[in-house]
């Protein structure tokens, strides 16, 4: 996304990107013969999945990129935890086991250790405007969580995905429109193998995967779970883009994937005794 911001404002890669990832998925759907439109009784969810997955937090964490690296925004747009466990246990009544309990804490101290909010200059206006679009947009994530957890949909999720992304796409290419006009597509073969990967994988494959973990596993263990995802950012923005990787960022990733490990061992464990 950081790559693909140079060529194309930011509305439009968001755009272009989700629109992409509904066409493959849709095309994907045809040739296995599953293509299906969206039940009545699926619309509201869809509705609401395609503005708070995918339209509102693409949109401010592709505008946010603007202002902050790579690593940094991952970071801070994986800080949904905070959000999901209270809502899960105030609309879903969830309530927190030891394991989660002790996966949560590692995994938000390791965030802490990566954000370093004792360094933070709250005078840097770009600074404040690039935190505050990954903050709400993770928040806008963990709503989307408690919903898919509150609304379940007898339908295959693959069969309602490409259809929340076209929604969402639609609605990110009307914002885009308005905000930054009409807009002039490269055709380098690096834009469009940043496109390659931005559409069918990151966006149809990925949106696809991620919401069927969201529906099929608790509210709490999916947003722990998700945890890994400011690991990979930050190690790859350090090697891709070259972003730093100062001694706190790699106590803050040690601390996370210990979280995302007592997690993933507990269901594990608890899946087997099943």
């Amino acid at each position: 996304m950081k790559l693909g911001i140079q060529y194309l404002p930011p509305l439009w890669f968001a755009a272009t990107r989700i629109f992409l990832g509904s066409l493959f998925l849709f095309a994907l759907l045809a040739f296995q013969g599953r293509l299906r439109l969206p039940a009545v009784t699926d619309r509201n969810i869809l509705i609401t999945i395609a503005i708070f997955q995918i339209a509102l937090p693409t949109a401010l964490i592709h505008s946010g990129l603007l202002f902050l690296g790579a690593g940094h925004s991952a970071i801070l747009v994986f800080t949904m935890p905070l959000w999901v466990a209270p809502l899960a246990f105030f609309f879903l009544g969830e309530r927190f086991g030891l394991a989660n309990l002790v996966g949560t804490i590692l995994g938000l101290a390791g965030i802490a250790l990566l954000v370093d909010p004792v360094a933070f200059d709250f005078s840097d206006r770009t600074q404040l405007i690039g935190n505050g679009f990954m903050l709400v947009s993770s928040f806008s994530f963990a709503i989307a969580i408690i919903l898919m957890r509150s609304n379940p949909s007898a339908a295959p999720i693959i069969q309602l995905v490409p259809w929340q992304l076209f929604l969402g796409s639609i609605i990110l290419i009307l914002t885009a429109l308005i905000v930054e006009g009409p807009p002039k597509i490269p055709l380098s073969s690096s834009f469009i193998t940043i496109m390659a990967y931005n559409g069918p994988i990151a966006s149809g494959f990925c949106f696809w995967a991620y919401l069927s973990v969201s529906r099929s596993l608790p509210a709490m263990n999916t947003a722990i779970g998700s945890m890994g995802v400011p690991v990979i950012g930050v190690i790859s923005s350090a090697f891709i883009l070259s972003e730093s990787l100062a001694l706190n960022v790699i106590a803050g990733l040690v601390l996370i994937l210990l979280g995302v490990l007592t997690v993933t061992l507990n269901d594990l464990r608890r899946t087997k005794s099943l």
